[in-house]
């Protein structure tokens, strides 16, 4: 999808008419809801999540790293909100549902590196919440999870650990309209599966299989249609290439969404309560955490606005 497509429906989303037209179609696709009388109701909350999230963004692309991951974690939490309330009108139910949903360590020892800091989902909040309803989650395959491992699964971030001689993800796709998906056979000894396993445990993640043929070096698998959206352990490059994880634990079927969230909650966190350490990093740049943490913060800057429009998008065109 073009991102022109997206910035016309965030434009056509200013004003009070156009944006309670377009809640009350996602309203009137939804069992026993007065259409007409909810978006009436959610337009105002509506347009003022998206216009908060228009702010914190611009301001993020502004300002220096210093403070820059307050703002991008509070946009997004902003447009996850506005996509939320086109789903769930009644959003939020409880006050519960409005704290973060994460928790991160306190305290910070001596030997402190973010790369191997931890965030551990809570029962309640927004993150649980978002992964229940917005990518059928109600129950995630982790307690707590590093940094290192999110990172990796990011695949902007995929040629930074290549330059360190770590690859993270290797593309199996050329673009996203691509029907063919080429995977190294050398992956198969990674995930320790046999090639017939292998594709049993990737398959419920993709359309359906056309055909499957293997080379010398490679494993494809020919679909009947394209992998236009991430799917499962598979996550769409911002040029339209199609990732997959090299190692074996690093397969976390997961929206790239929910990766977002909890990197850029802790990123905040740091950047609120950490304040030696964060701007230490910031202004040495010492070590690896420093380009990978930047350049993801670049990526998500553009792609956050991108993937959560496209959501809204979808409702906009099933009206």
């Amino acid at each position: 999808m073009q991102l022109d497509t997206i910035q016309n429906l965030y434009h056509y989303l200013h004003s009070h008419q156009t944006a309670r037209h377009y809640l009350q179609g996602c309203y009137e696709k939804l069992p026993n809801i007065d259409a007409e009388a909810k978006s009436y109701e959610n337009c105002t909350p509506f347009m003022h999540e998206l216009a908060h999230a228009h702010e914190f963004y611009q301001q993020a692309q502004t300002t220096k790293p210093l403070i820059q991951p307050i703002l991008l974690f509070y946009g997004m939490v902003h447009l996850l909100k506005a996509v939320l309330l086109t789903r769930r009108p009644f959003y939020p139910e409880t006050t519960a549902m409005l704290a973060h949903g994460v928790s991160a360590r306190k305290r910070k020892k001596k030997s402190y590196t973010f790369l191997q800091d931890e965030v551990r989902p809570q029962l309640h909040g927004l993150f649980p919440y978002i992964a229940e309803h917005l990518f059928s989650m109600r129950q995630l395959s982790f307690e707590k999870i590093s940094m290192q491992r999110l990172f990796r699964l990011v695949p902007e971030l995929a040629p930074l650990f290549h330059l360190e001689g770590k690859k993270s993800m290797v593309a199996v796709g050329n673009t996203r309209e691509s029907r063919t998906l080429s995977f190294p056979l050398q992956l198969l000894d990674t995930y320790h599966l046999t090639a017939n396993a292998f594709i049993q445990r990737i398959q419920m993640h993709l359309p359906a299989t056309a055909s499957i043929d293997q080379t010398s070096s490679d494993l494809k698998l020919y679909l009947t249609e394209p992998l236009v959206e991430e799917q499962g352990a598979f996550f769409i490059h911002q040029d339209g290439r199609i990732f997959f994880p090299v190692e074996r634990d690093d397969y976390l079927p997961i929206s790239e969404v929910l990766i977002h969230y909890l990197l850029l909650y802790n990123l905040s966190m740091l950047s609120r309560y950490e304040a030696e350490w964060w701007g230490e990093l910031v202004n040495t740049k010492t070590d690896l955490e420093y380009p990978l943490i930047i350049q993801f913060m670049n990526t998500t800057a553009k792609k956050m606005p991108l993937l959560l429009g496209k959501m809204l998008w979808e409702r906009h065109i099933a009206i």
